[in-house]
């Protein structure tokens, strides 16, 4: 059936860029605000997405909110609903696969220390994969505005919890902004977490360039890059990518809404599709910029002109770059296979054909780490 498209939402794919506070549902927000007693920003109260300026000025605004929102987070009943309703919203999408962002120091004061906190997130992401489609795992996170010597607990304590099935650990993250500490100061913490068989999954590429992905591969020897949506700007940097395998967690929607490109036709999702790059959509904080999952392949379609078997390879690339056990990212795979022969349902323009990637090194969802 020519020049016809299939839905994106029964699509197999993995999510590999979502962070635990920023996927919440406006309306779970809005109940956890009243329930203990704070008041909302108009923006957050009113569901009002962000549009930001890509400099400090805007990177302080889109804290404050993420702050405001992560305040009304706390106890465990709120932990546990938010992974359970990401887990709900992730297979309402066709995810098979959630490999949630958590930094539990922001939660800790409310259950009990830094394990409890981590603990909870593990038991519900357990419970979730039990009760959804959807097997949610986690990546644990430190972050670049507080001192490399946290990074290392966290590291520690996230290896105490590693495998890669459904309520452990699959990752060690680097978020926050790009701008704010050295990157070389929490190697030790990303070696920590390699020891224990976790991925490398920093933030890099999106608010600064080409030449911090450089560094983020050169010290902490990531398998996959936090957005890395700007290793482009250096053909030199993007080749590394490429021949490495490391996947880019791109979030077209975030990448707009911070205003690290002006419009979605201006994120070079295409560009690094056509370099051979291993990218995988993310929705990152859709609480905040209004897309969720299903949103940024359609985005990929409509914006960039995508056809079915290129949205496929870009669920074959999120999964392949996930830490799924083998059988679940065989069964996933399969799932891909089905669905783009299955005839397709309704009309959409044609797009111009990509290089067939499959050839490229990948982890085929065993969670292999890859040092560039």
């Amino acid at each position: 059936m020519e020049g016809a498209s299939r839905t994106v939402a029964t699509l197999p794919k993995a999510h590999l860029h979502l962070h635990f506070t920023g996927s919440m549902r406006a309306r779970t927000l809005r109940d956890l605000a009243d329930k203990h007693g704070i008041r909302l920003p108009e923006t957050l109260r009113e569901h009002h997405l962000v549009r930001l300026t890509p400099d400090e000025r805007g990177w302080f605004r889109f804290q404050r909110l993420y702050d405001a929102a992560r305040a009304c987070v706390r106890d465990e009943q709120d932990m546990r609903r938010i992974v359970l309703e990401a887990a709900e919203d992730d297979a309402a999408e066709g995810s098979g696969r959630l490999e949630l962002q958590v930094d539990p120091t922001s939660y800790a004061p409310f259950v009990g220390g830094l394990t409890p906190a981590l603990e909870i997130v593990l038991d519900a992401a357990r419970e979730a994969s039990r009760t959804t489609s959807c097997q949610v795992a986690i990546v644990v996170a430190a972050s670049r505005i507080r001192h490399p010597l946290d990074a290392r607990t966290l590291a520690r304590l996230a290896a105490r919890y590693a495998g890669d099935g459904p309520g452990q650990v699959i990752g060690f993250g680097l978020s926050n902004d790009e701008r704010r500490g050295q990157t070389d100061e929490f190697a030790a913490a990303f070696r920590i977490a390699a020891r224990a068989g976790l991925l490398s999954v920093p933030h890099s590429g999106e608010l600064l360039g080409a030449d911090h992905v450089r560094t983020t591969l050169d010290t902490l020897g990531p398998a996959r890059l936090g957005h890395g949506v700007r290793s482009g700007e250096d053909p030199a940097v993007l080749d590394r990518v490429v021949r490495h395998g490391i996947t880019l967690e791109v979030c077209p929607a975030s990448n707009v809404a911070l205003g690290v490109y002006p419009t979605e036709h201006a994120v070079p999702l295409r560009a690094l599709l056509e370099a051979g790059a291993r990218v995988s959509l993310g929705a990152d904080d859709p609480l905040l910029f209004g897309s969720r999952l299903a949103a940024q392949y359609e985005s990929a379609r409509r914006v960039h002109g995508l056809d079915d078997a290129q949205l496929a390879q870009l669920a074959r690339y999120s999964i392949e770059g996930s830490a799924a056990p083998p059988e679940v990212a065989d069964r996933l795979l399969a799932g891909v296979d089905d669905w783009l022969a299955t005839p397709p349902e309704r009309p959409s323009a044609p797009a111009a054909t990509l290089p067939d990637q499959r050839a490229q090194p990948t982890s085929t969802g065993s969670g292999t780490r890859v040092t560039p």
